[in-house]
């Protein structure tokens, strides 16, 4: 038995170093909920065909590329498009994802580059003039290869898509 007046040796700021241990403790958890939010906001922002766009508005148009972007999850290119007065618009198209299209005969930058005269069949998107969701890419030389999925629930249905010779 300890004497009441003998004192018993404490680690010095044992307290402390508790409460530093629970703070890493609390920013780490902190820090994984953020990353988990962060990471699951690409799929967030994903929408569905009839979200964004008309299938009740098919658009066949020709024109001149002018910008093309392999981003994921969609595949976007860009058409200078005159009008019957010769007034030209900046056509905004939506595809497939890059990795789609290379499974189906598209190379980038080989394929399809600034400056081709394409003609596309897509679908116009329900609240801009200028922005549709791709299906064909037909080329000068004749040459058609799919470039979105067809109209619907956006994920090309139940075959996937044909792979180019």
């Amino acid at each position: 038995m300890i004497p009441a007046e003998t004192e018993i040796a404490v680690a010095p700021h044992q307290g402390e170093h508790n409460k530093l241990r629970s703070s890493i403790g609390l920013v780490g958890v902190w820090l994984a909920v953020a990353c988990a939010v962060l990471a699951a906001m690409p799929a967030l922002a994903h929408h569905s065909f009839g979200a964004e766009y008309d299938s009740s508005k098919p658009v066949t148009l020709t024109g001149m590329v002018t910008k093309i972007e392999w981003t994921n999850p969609h595949f976007y290119f860009f058409l200078d498009v005159p009008d019957k007065d010769g007034v030209v618009a900046n056509w905004k198209f939506e595809g497939y994802p890059p990795n789609v299209l290379s499974r189906i005969g598209w190379r980038k930058d080989v394929t399809m580059r600034v400056g081709d005269t394409v003609t596309v069949f897509a679908w116009r998107a329900r609240d801009n003039a200028t922005l549709a969701h791709s299906r064909y890419v037909t080329f000068k030389d004749g040459k058609k290869l799919e470039s979105g999925p067809p109209v619907g629930n956006g994920d090309g249905g139940n075959t996937p898509p044909a792979v180019a010779p």
